[in-house]
This record gives C-alpha cells, structure tokens and sequence, in this order.
C-alpha cells in the first residue's frame, strides 16, 4: 500500500506492507537508522520521532496511520549546513549522553516537552522523559540538558 508523507522536510511515496510499522519504514525504507529499536513495545522511548511536531513512539504506529504527515527524526533536527538543533547541542555540552542509544528519542522528546512547557521545572522534565529510558546516564545530565535546550530554544 502506497503511503506518503513529508519526512525531514522531504517528500516520501512509500510502498509498505499494512502492519508496518512506522520505524520500520523510516530504517529500512528510507534509510534513516537514527531512529532506534530498543524494546518494540513502546516502553523505552529510543524510537521517538516528532509526527506533526509531536512526540509519537514509531514502534508502536503504522506507517499507514501518517498519511500526508510531517515526520521529523533525528536526522531531520539539525539545520541543513550541519548546526546542531539547540536541543541536540545541550546534550553534547551537558554530556546528556553514554552510550548514545536513547539519545535520538530523548532528544525528539525533549524537543517536544520544551515546545509545549518552555518553561518547565526539573521536576517536571524527569516527569514528561519519564517514557523515555536510559541504561547509563542516571538522568542528571539529561535534564541539565533538557534545560539548557530549553532555555536556547526559547532564544532561537
């Protein structure tokens, strides 16, 4: 089934199965592996993209489900000469990462937090990642991150 939709500000005809899912689609149809599989069942967070500006979890939706669509990842954030999207470079400046699994999607999910809650509290950025899981960082840098994004954003 053919499926279109607007993925890092570019046109996408896709010709997809009906049960796949919209990672699936973004890694292997469209080759953009920034998007993570961590769990398959949308509990970790590591493949969060922005559909329509809004966080969405792309394990657990279909492609079929996005038509005409916006869709952001990872890979779609920075600017088209390589700057890092204010977000992306607050987690590289706080160190808001290890290993780098769950960053793609802790960024995409921060990014919407701060576009809906610029003004948010520490208490309730560890409450709006709370979806999101990190094996390594134990958070502190994260929401240091996520502040610090915040704050650039709102400059931006």
């Amino acid at each position: 089934m053919l499926v279109s939709m607007k993925v890092n500000g570019k046109t996408a005809q896709l010709d997809v199965a009906p049960n796949t899912l919209l990672v699936t689609a973004l890694r292997e149809h469209l080759r953009l592996t920034g998007t993570h599989v961590g769990c398959d069942t949308a509990q970790c967070g590591a493949c969060t993209v922005l559909v329509n500006g809004r966080a969405v979890k792309a394990c657990n939706t279909l492609a079929l489900q996005h038509p005409g669509a916006e869709v952001t990842t990872i890979e779609g954030l920075a600017a088209a000469d390589g700057t890092l999207h204010p977000m992306q470079a607050a987690f590289k400046e706080c160190h808001g990462l290890q290993c780098g699994f769950c960053t793609p999607g802790m960024v995409m999910s921060a990014v919407d937090l701060c576009k809906r809650h610029p003004g948010a509290s520490e208490q309730q950025i560890r409450e709006q990642l709370d979806g999101n899981i990190c094996r390594c960082t134990g958070y502190q840098n994260i929401v240091k991150a996520v502040q610090q994004g915040a704050a650039a954003m709102a400059k931006a």
